[in-house]
């Protein structure tokens, strides 16, 4: 009852309030000389301030000038309009209150400018009307741009960044409707390019890019950035190339190398020239317009660690120490210097990274038997372990016949000689006298194994006398009557040579990929030694050579051999990043009629998209995982097809952190519903898509892969995790490897596998990574990510190459391998020691003010080993960097305004 009796009083309350105010109530409808219901009610039921009132009142007035006949007014009240919408304030959520006083007369306003004749009057309410029209913006109409087109555009900026924003979305709307339509679209352009600065200008760098972009004018930002603000705007369009498609993405990085060049930031504009794998680009930057010696030898380290092989006596300087920059002739040196510093140079023996003793003390006897199998595993294990120390416990002691080359056997004899290769990378002149012993040996297997070792030395090191070419080059080796020492030598050229575009060394190679008589073991060799050497050139007699392979009817039946795969991915290789330069070839293969055709044409479209990050490449290939294959005749290549698909997705969304989520999420459904083949795919994929980055749930996930009852699934979760935590000395990861030694104590294959993870994981006593990405995580380095990809593709069938014979294949790591490390160098090339605070990378794009680049920082002294995503500083201002990001060799020149006690 109490509730009936309230609603007469709630009623009676609203009546009284009425009856208090009738002026307010009469007045709005009456203005326009027609009574309007709605919105216009609505204001007037508000209850206004005094103040509110008096502003809208005065509003209306202007309004009803503007609708007599007296022209001498129309000036004055457009203008009094104009100053209240300038001045008026309010919170950054409400409508400004002339704005909302004034939409009621909007159609009344519009109607008005219809009428009157054209005139200063007529565009100074053109002016007004695009402001208001902001109200209407809800309703699919561009008011705004529409007069704002028939407006002044000079005072544009006096109308506050709202309506700048606004007019920008609205020109973006129109565009796209004009462009459909294949209307002019020039008055569009000329508007916008009146915004950009007044962006730019208020710190709204990334409107300013983003209405270029979508108006595809980006190339003309170059001529409204100044020394303040290049920075941020580079910095913006350089972190949006992830996000863009081909070939708006390489439109983004040449505007941002221009602008760099511009602004004499050269270390900068030659990593954009390195992403965009544009050779003549690096050259007129390196030799065209730096004259500074010591910034000319810090962007020949940058050329160096992508591993492109530049002609440095192209420039007229000629400079030794330049070209020993390039060559990575010092590598070896500050690599030895930084095991020094950390007190790491003592070698560790196999026992230190198996710890049996921490294993379970029933099968601890039995993991470590004195097997062939199991010295094996031990030599790659202190290959990896040791690599890059140049001594060791095992390979590089006393005389030949007392090494642990003996305790193997077989294709084992190879590969443990191959070992030493990497015990001794990148240090050639002490490297060539341990293993030149090897090379006379009578038994073919050491020959084979010393060839393929002086290749794994040389690799992405250049000198004068070039050993490699002249040891593995040479003719009666690489006839050879064994295969097994034509297979070293054409891998050992290959690795040595990955990235230089050697046009002398595939002159070698080419004969042997269209040779029937050498069998498809060797062509595949020499096809894949191809794909590392010109990766990402697409070079036509290499991808013409393949190719016709694949044609040859006389080849038909050695098609299916299994190692057809390497045959296809040096095909994929040579189309690396080149996006839609892969097309031609997709087309071609699409005329073979072999089962081996369409798994060719995926691997070669997955290495043309690798990093992008592309979300249409990732749709298509889980769209050929999720077709189910029948039993055919078609069903080797289907299987090969499928795995080669889902390393793809990893393959493609590596370059993109939003991406990589999404993708390990798919994964998980393809183990739960996939087909053996890709089931045996998704450990290795998640292996590539964050390699030395041991990301808790990533590994946690492979640990229970690692269980699998398909034996094949679990080795390779095995080698995930080895790649995973390759060169972190991951404390939770060794624990894992531990455990699955127990586990696997009595299945070879496995505990091969076990132990080559963690030799992985302790890869450099902790100093190397095998991340393809460096340079601040900004460039993808083609030849490491070709290493990583042979490996897989020939884990993909762990039983058939690295858990069988051909476990020399492990070996194409190699390129992938380099030092985590910050050495500061003078200009002199000696070493420098300073502090650095080394912390978490912070992303800072788009942040207001000069925001933190680290968080969660630690001092140290130079040289430091840097985790996946850090980043390192200078403490302070005594020395200035020629580089722009502190990782690497980096050349510091001494401040000529630091003071000491500064």
């Amino acid at each position: 009852m109490a509730q009936d009796s309230d609603v007469p009083k709630a009623a009676d309350k609203g009546k009284g309030k009425a009856a208090e105010e009738p002026k307010e109530e009469k007045q709005l409808p009456l203005l326009n000389g027609k009574k309007d219901d709605g919105k216009k009610d609505a204001v007037a039921e508000e209850e206004l301030t005094e103040e509110d009132q008096q502003l809208k009142n005065d509003l209306d007035m202007m309004v009803e000038r503007l609708t007599e006949t007296n022209v001498s007014l129309f000036k004055p009240s457009l203008e009094a309009m104009k100053t209240a919408i300038k001045t008026s304030t309010s919170s950054m959520t409400a409508v400004p209150k002339p704005l909302k006083f004034l939409r009621p007369h909007y159609e009344t306003l519009t109607k008005l400018y219809d009428d009157w004749p054209d005139s200063d009057e007529k565009t100074s309410l053109a002016d007004v009307l695009s402001v208001i029209g902001m109200t209407y913006s809800d309703e699919d109409r561009q008011d705004t741009l529409k007069y704002r087109l028939l407006a002044p555009t000079s005072d544009i900026g006096s109308w506050g960044h709202e309506y700048v924003r606004h007019l920008a979305l609205e020109i973006g709307e129109v565009y796209g409707k004009r462009v459909a339509a294949d209307e002019p679209i020039k008055d569009l352009v000329d508007l916008a390019l009146v915004l950009v600065p007044l962006f730019i200008k208020s710190n709204a760098e990334a409107d300013a890019v983003d209405l270029m972009s979508e108006l595809e004018i980006i190339e003309q930002i170059p001529n409204f950035v100044d020394e303040d603000t290049y920075a941020r705007v580079c910095l913006y369009m350089v972190s949006m190339v992830n996000l863009l498609t081909y070939p708006d993405n390489e439109t983004f990085l040449r505007t941002a190398h221009d602008i760099y060049i511009n602004h004499n930031q050269f270390a900068q504009a030659m990593v954009l020239a390195i992403r965009l794998h544009d050779i003549e680009l690096i050259n007129s930057d390196f030799y065209g317009r730096v004259k500074d010696s010591a910034l000319k030898r810090q962007l020949a380290f940058l050329v160096a660690r992508q591993r492109i092989a530049l002609d440095w006596t192209a420039g007229e300087d000629n400079d030794q120490e330049i070209a020993d920059c390039v060559s990575n002739i010092r590598l070896s040196e500050h690599f030895k210097s930084l095991g020094k510093e950390l007190n790491i140079l003592e070698p560790k023996t196999i026992e230190d990274i198996y710890k049996s003793h921490l294993e379970s003390s029933r099968v601890a006897g039995m993991t470590n038997l004195d097997s062939a199998r199991h010295n094996l595993a031990a030599a790659f294990v202190n290959a990896f372990v040791n690599a890059g120390f140049g001594n060791d416990k095992m390979m590089l002691v006393g005389e030949e016949k007392e090494t642990w080359v003996w305790k193997t056997k077989g294709e084992g004899m190879m590969s443990t000689v191959a070992s030493m290769g990497t015990l001794l990378l990148w240090d050639i002149e002490n490297g060539l006298d341990k293993i030149d012993r090897y090379t006379y040996s009578n038994e073919d297997e050491v020959a084979a194994g010393a060839y393929l070792a002086i290749g794994i030395m040389n690799s992405g090191v250049r000198i004068d006398s070039e050993p490699a070419l002249a040891l593995l080059g040479d003719d009666a080796k690489l006839h050879h009557s064994n295969p097994l020492v034509r297979t070293a030598c054409i891998m050992g050229l290959g690795v040595a040579y990955a990235g230089s575009n050697r046009e002398d060394v595939g002159e070698m190679l080419l004969p042997f990929i269209s040779d029937s008589s050498q069998g498809m073991q060797i062509s595949a060799m020499a096809a894949l030694s191809c794909g590392l050497i010109f990766v990402g050139t697409s070079n036509p007699e290499v991808s013409e050579a393949i190719v016709t392979t694949l044609m040859d009817d006389d080849r038909k039946s050695q098609l299916t051999d299994k190692w057809t795969r390497f045959l296809a991915l040096g095909l994929g290789l040579l189309f690396f990043g080149r996006q839609e330069e892969v097309d031609v070839i997709l087309e071609t293969l699409k005329a073979i009629d072999h089962p081996m055709a369409k798994p060719t044409a995926v691997l070669a479209e997955i290495c043309a998209w690798a990093g992008t990050g592309a979300v249409l490449k990732i749709q298509e290939l889980l769209h050929i995982c999720n077709e189910h294959k029948e039993e055919s005749d078609d069903k080797k290549g289907d299987e090969l097809l499928q795995a080669y698909a889902v390393i793809g997705i990893a393959l493609v969304a590596m370059g993109e952190d939003v991406g990589q989520e999404m993708v390990l999420r798919q994964f998980g459904h393809l183990m739960h519903y996939g087909e053996p083949n890709i089931r045996k795919a998704v450990p290795l994929a998640m292996g590539l898509i964050s390699p030395s980055n041991p990301q808790m749930k990533v590994y946690d996930t492979l640990s229970r892969y690692s269980h699998d009852t398909d034996p094949e699934v679990a080795i390779n979760a095995i080698f995930a995790m080895g790649m995973l935590g390759a060169g972190t000395n991951n404390a939770r990861l060794a624990q894992l490897l531990r455990q699955l030694a127990s586990y696997y104590h009595r299945d070879q294959d496995a505990l091969f596998m076990v132990r080559i993870a963690q030799g992985l994981l302790h890869m450099g006593k902790g100093t190397l990574s095998i991340n393809p990405f460096h340079t601040d995580r900004q460039v993808l380095s083609r030849v490491a990510t070709a290493g990583l990809l042979s490996t897989l593709v020939a884990l993909i069938e762990p039983k058939e190459f690295v858990t069988g014979n051909a476990h020399y294949l492990l070996y194409f790591l190699v390129t992938a391998m380099h030092p985590r490390f910050l050495v500061t160098l003078d200009e002199n090339l000696k070493p420098l020691k300073v502090n650095v605070r080394v912390g978490q990378a912070v992303d800072v794009v788009g942040q207001a003010g000069r925001p933190k680049t680290i968080t969660g920082w630690q001092t140290q002294s130079t040289p430091v080993l840097l985790g996946f995503g850090e980043r390192a500083e200078l403490e302070d201002e005594e020395y200035i960097s020629m580089n722009s990001t502190l990782e690497g060799l980096v050349i510091l020149r001494k401040n000529p305004e630091w003071e000491a006690g500064n």
